[in-house]
């Protein structure tokens, strides 16, 4: 009888006949966690929901995308579902990125970043942004911004590439790029990065790994998708001449070398699109995961057949990167139909973890409630 009811569910969602409720509880049934894990909606109606940051007494704030707002959430009773959304800013130009630290909530859109001075006491009445960066180019086209605070303090986001593949005019373009939250002493770490979504800080060495989006048509299966680690200023990543550390770029007539550049630490299966990544750290899951990467796979578009749609989970062992495997599953279906896109990762106090997906406008909580 489910699996009629299963299929019957399916087929209304499919004609867009049933409530966001069902709809929501049809995608729920189809993913697929380890044993002693549990997944449901921390949040519904957050339209293009894609990064997430935490800030004061549980509020995570979210970024959109194609949405053009910004948002705050708030599961204020502890019970794994949010009570209150607050509309922080709307309007904007692609404010993919949000960091959060010392009461005030900062966003990056495509060519700018601006701080809500004291927003978790203005959640009702969110103040005016002030600008505090806005010499970002303004291509479109990979110029969705990630955003984090290091320990240093500054704040952490970088520049995609104006295009597929191509040598951009400018330095800015392709870089990893810091500055002070007052918008002061901008300084390029890094070059040679198509499209990085997504970073962190490795726990105990504070090392700092981001993910990249190889480049499109080449084929269904390269160049891989890269997982990276800056470990200096000046440090080069190889495109456009060379993709995942081993294939030089055809289109381009330059006489390089994939020696000449830093290669992945780990390497993604092509057009994986991974995007948000958390190291583990929290008290909650079992202790295998422990200082262990989860990454947001956002899934293929440029792919005879798809595939991600995901989150995966990188193995480390000595700090090094040694395997990968599939932890949650099912956003994609056998027919190839996509439910969901997962965007971002965030751990929260209890040692929970909170995921966006862009595609269904919701945010999940995975929570562990087996046997350690």
């Amino acid at each position: 009888m489910n699996i009629i009811k299963t299929l019957v569910l399916y087929f209304f969602l499919m004609n867009g006949c049933v409530s966001a409720s069902d709809k929501h509880q049809q995608v729920l049934n189809s993913l697929k966690l380890p044993d002693g894990f549990s997944i449901s909606i921390y949040a519904d109606n957050v339209p293009n929901a894609r990064t997430l940051a935490l800030g004061e007494d549980g509020v995570v704030y979210v970024g959109t995308r194609k949405q053009g707002a910004v948002y705050a959430i708030h599961d204020k009773n502890g019970d794994g579902v949010t009570e209150k959304k607050y509309l922080i800013a709307t309007g904007l130009n692609m404010p993919n990125g949000v960091a959060y630290k010392n009461g005030d909530l900062f966003v990056a859109e495509v060519n700018r970043i601006s701080r809500y001075r004291d927003i978790a006491k203005k959640l009702n009445n969110p103040p005016k942004p002030d600008v505090i960066y806005d010499k970002l180019p303004s291509d479109q086209h990979h110029g969705w911004k990630y955003l984090r605070f290091g320990k240093d303090n500054k704040l952490y986001t970088s520049v995609g590439a104006p295009c597929n593949v191509c040598l951009p005019e400018k330095n800015i373009y392709s870089s990893l790029v810091r500055l002070n939250m007052d918008g002061s002493d901008f300084e390029i770490l890094a070059q040679g990065i198509r499209n990085s979504v997504g970073f962190d800080w490795q726990p105990g060495t504070d090392k700092l790994f981001f993910t990249d989006n190889g480049r499109d048509h080449l084929g269904d299966d390269i160049p891989a998708d890269e997982l990276n680690y800056w470990s200096k200023k000046g440090q080069h990543f190889g495109f456009p001449y060379c993709h995942a550390g081993d294939i030089l770029e055809s289109e381009l007539d330059v006489d390089k070398n994939c020696k000449d550049f830093s290669a992945p630490e780990w390497k993604f299966q092509a057009h994986m699109a991974p995007l948000g990544m958390r190291f583990y750290s929290g008290n909650q899951f079992p202790q295998r995961f422990n200082n262990q990467l989860f990454v947001a796979q956002h899934g293929s578009w440029n792919r005879t057949k798809p595939h991600g749609y995901r989150i995966a989970v990188v193995n480390f062992i000595k700090g090094k990167p040694v395997s990968e495997y599939t932890f949650i599953s099912g956003w994609l279906t056998c027919e190839g139909e996509v439910l969901g896109r997962p965007t971002d990762i965030l751990q929260m106090p209890d040692g929970s973890l909170l995921i966006t997906d862009d595609t269904l406008g919701v945010i999940y909580r995975v929570v562990y409630k087996g046997k350690s």
